[in-house]
């Protein structure tokens, strides 16, 4: 991706030292793909009004504080717009990352009117009396719409003079619908910049993100700004069942496993065929051998305990299946169209025989907590979104217990070497949650918490060479046939309540003092999934199965 902007002399000394200077380029050239359907071909159609994204930008105003790592946000104007195309807001990223981001521009196709200029601007917030490291004041202005139209995206100046009104354009309202702030990207007395999204999300919301963003000061009302709409949700704009195979192998990552793992992934089909049995209430005493694929799983229904996953019974069986098997594991995308069809998401499940107890970090001691944290069967998943406009990788979204996180493309690490654009993800110590970087996530504070240790080492699994499509919404039209397995709608493990006292009174009495009270006050907060054995649904009754991440 290749974006341009101007820096003023008087800020340049200090933006040198910012990730923000310099353009994030993946490491490989970009895959390109055969002719045919309208899948990166570079503009999407949202019906009658053809957008395209701007990735190039020009430098508008800066503040070197706030924000991310303390380091400040960049207000960008879009640049190199397409002939016949207009800008409808503008840009902004954080300092601590590379240049890494799009906005919309927009044409009319359907000499309807679907644009038209401002008839005004409001100033809706200014930098001037903040005592902060700026480029001298910054001004924030809100399209004042034409009747029938609506903003979405604000205009950034380094002047208290009004733009001009040919500026941007506002979009005809049935084009647009609801938006909300999404993800903060700049904070600093008392005022919040945000992204904006879509309000509604899922694979049949035909809410579309725009790029821009929103300035809200505190105990104040946010402008009032709206996301545009596809009309024209036929998805199209989706690849097709090669196009897919081809974002998958670019952008498949590596996932890597903690060098004490115990407790691997399996393929489903390894599982079934090594001792996992099938049980229903009321014949616990006579649980069934689990058939390839699922076959003999009860289909549908809901999660209402009647039926649930189990390891062998024997005991040696038991701890072998735990461990699971690297070498047949494989993970299974669901393909799935997002935010208006102008991005696809692979999301990736990857099922786990078993979840390792989990650990306590006290101050500087490591403490196991015995049976806490363990339960039967773990699916967790990686999220890749790439743009329907170019096939190009956009973020990652890593699972993480019960939520997760998104991750920009620019923010990933990636294959050793340079060679790929594979991003690398890590899953931590027993409890497989998955995370951008190795090291130690806390969850907890002041050095208590339960512990998320994640590490490099041989156990390594490319997702790329061992995948199997399970659902999809395809371009033309093209239809998966689910395994039986995805709609079985029970447990994947069973419940086993027990008491924790007995783990906690051991754990307590090597403890004294400040220690032993920091323990105590730390199960107190323990999430309730760590709590108790309790197997987890498939990933078919998840909300992102269709509907947008946590």
């Amino acid at each position: 991706m290749g974006n341009c902007f101007s820096i003023s002399d008087a800020s340049e000394k200090i933006l040198k030292a910012l990730p923000v200077e310099t353009a994030f380029k993946f490491p490989s050239p970009l895959p390109t793909f055969a002719q045919g359907g309208e899948f990166a071909k570079g503009t999407i159609d949202l019906g009658g009004l053809e957008v395209s994204q701007v990735p190039t930008f020009n430098k508008v105003w800066s503040t070197y504080e706030g924000g991310p790592d303390n380091l400040g946000a960049t207000f960008f104007e879009p640049s190199l717009v397409p002939s016949g195309f207009h800008i409808l807001g503008y840009y902004v990223q954080p300092n601590n990352r590379q240049l890494f981001g799009w906005v919309l521009a927009a044409r009319d196709l359907s000499n309807n009117n679907t644009l038209q200029p401002p008839v005004d601007y409001t100033l809706v917030g200014n930098t001037e009396s903040l005592n902060i490291k700026q480029d001298g004041p910054g001004y924030f202005w809100q399209p004042v719409a034409p009747e029938g139209y609506q903003a979405v995206g604000l205009i950034v100046t380094n002047s208290s003079q009004k733009p001009p009104l040919d500026k941007v354009r506002c979009v005809r309202s049935d084009l647009t619908e609801q938006c909300e702030a999404d993800t903060l990207i700049w904070e600093s007395n008392g005022i919040k910049v945000s992204s904006l999204g879509p309000t509604i999300r899922g694979t049949q919301a035909t809410g579309v993100c725009v790029g821009t963003f929103t300035w809200q000061p505190e105990n104040t009302s946010p402008p009032s700004l709206s996301c545009l709409k596809n009309t024209k949700l036929n998805f199209s704009t989706m690849p097709n069942g090669s196009q897919t195979g081809v974002l998958f192998n670019t952008y498949s990552p590596l996932i890597y496993f903690h060098p004490d793992e115990e407790y691997l992934p399996s393929s489903v089909n390894w599982y079934f065929s090594n001792g996992a049995l099938l049980y229903k209430q009321g014949e616990e005493s006579n649980p069934n051998p689990i058939e390839p694929n699922g076959t003999n799983l009860p289909q549908g229904g809901a999660n209402d305990g009647s039926y649930w996953l189990d390891l062998p019974k024997d005991k040696k069986g038991k701890e072998r299946v735990k461990k699971g098997d690297l070498q047949s594991t494989q993970t299974y995308l669901n393909i799935k169209p997002m935010l208006g069809a102008t991005f696809t998401d692979i999301a990736m499940w990857v099922f786990y025989p078993f979840n390792g107890p989990a650990r306590a970090k006290v101050k500087l001691i490591t403490l196991p907590l015995g049976r806490i944290g363990e339960h039967i069967g773990d699916w967790e998943h990686v999220t890749l979104r790439i743009s329907n406009f170019t096939g190009e990788l956009w973020r990652v979204y890593l699972s993480q217990h019960s939520g997760g996180e998104w991750i920009e493309a620019c923010d990933l690490e990636f294959q050793e070497g340079g060679v790929s654009n594979k991003p690398v993800a890590y899953a931590s110590l027993h409890g497989h949650a998955m995370y951008p970087k190795p090291g130690l996530v806390l969850q907890g504070n002041d050095g208590v918490g339960i512990r998320n240790d994640t590490a490099k080492s041989k156990k390594v699994f490319d997702t790329g060479e061992g995948y199997e499509v399970i659902a999809a919404v395809y371009e033309n039209g093209e239809r998966v046939v689910e395994p039986p397995w995805v709609n079985y709608f029970r447990k994947w493990g069973p419940k086993i309540d027990y008491s924790v006292e007995d783990d906690v009174k051991r754990i307590e009495r090597f403890l004294f003092g400040a220690l032993k009270t920091a323990f105590v006050n730390l199960v107190k907060k323990i999430p309730n999934e760590v709590y108790g054995e309790d197997g987890p649904t498939g990933p078919k009754l998840k909300g992102s199965w269709s509907g947008d991440e946590k």
